[in-house]
């Protein structure tokens, strides 16, 4: 049976007397809505809702209303540990107080709620510095911890999850030195800075079908050698104002913007 509430209910009266074993009651008229505060009960006595009789007072009885019929209520007695459950309840007279209220039962449901909610959820097990989860559920790992100085995630090997990654992340970025007069760009290069160090012109090819959609090449021109980019005769390389870099120290950027066409920006010149 399920429990329903309402935080717009108001308390109304008997309008009849009930003896213990009534199963129903008959309050005031035209305050049985005002009682029910907006909740609809399902047929079939498949919801509930809590009301005291003589609240406050040596008689008080929680029964629970099951059907609804105007001001004629259809009631199950002595509930929540007052008179005999579902059998019979106490004798109450007209005028005697009816009130929506919260019961024991109610508390103590939300109470075993929480605590069976609580027990399921792992709980981190923190050993060392740097860990930030360590959980084990039913006697299976499935930690997820940052172990030595640089890895990111490490999942326990047991752990179905099957993750690790213990590549160290860096954010340095990772320079490609060159001393030639003469480059073509490789895939490693992607995300990487490639220095041009030489007193002369240096030329720098990019190739096709090397690059996808989205990886950039940064070149710094290191020497006195100014850079010109060219492409391979089948990849593109379009620009403005052109396709050298300005000066010594300037930094030009290689971008895929399609397949085999690459955009040159940055302290570029014609």
């Amino acid at each position: 049976m399920t429990r329903k509430y309402s935080t717009t209910s108001v308390a109304t009266t008997l309008s009849a007397s009930i003896n213990t074993t009534a199963t129903s009651m008959t309050v005031a008229a035209g305050t049985g809505a005002a009682l029910m505060g907006g909740v609809s009960l399902a047929a079939g006595n498949v919801d509930s809702f809590a009301v005291a009789l003589d609240v406050d007072t040596q008689n008080e009885e929680i029964v629970w209303i099951t059907q609804v019929a105007t001001d004629t209520f259809t009631i199950s007695r002595g509930q929540a540990g007052t008179g005999t459950a579902g059998v019979s309840g106490i004798a109450h007279t007209a005028g005697a107080t009816v009130k929506h209220v919260l019961t024991g039962d109610d508390a103590t449901f939300f109470t075993a709620g929480v605590a069976t909610a609580n027990a399921a959820i792992p709980k981190a097990l923190v050993t060392a510095k740097g860990d930030i989860v360590g959980a084990t559920a039913s006697g299976v790992p499935d930690n997820l911890a940052v172990g030595t100085d640089g890895q990111v995630l490490t999942a326990d090997a047991a752990a179905t999850m099957g993750i690790k990654w213990s590549t160290p992340f860096s954010p340095s970025l990772v320079l490609n030195a060159q001393t030639g007069t003469t480059y073509t760009a490789v895939s490693t290069d992607a995300n990487k800075l490639v220095t041009l160090n030489n007193a002369s012109a240096i030329t720098v090819t990019i190739p096709n079908g090397v690059f996808t959609v989205g990886q950039q090449i940064n070149f710094l021109q290191l020497g006195a050698g100014q850079v010109t980019f060219q492409g391979d005769g089948t990849s593109t390389i379009v620009s403005n104002p052109g396709v050298k870099t300005r000066a010594q120290y300037s930094i030009a950027t290689i971008v895929c913007i399609a397949t085999n066409t690459f955009l040159l920006t940055g302290d570029i010149t014609a």
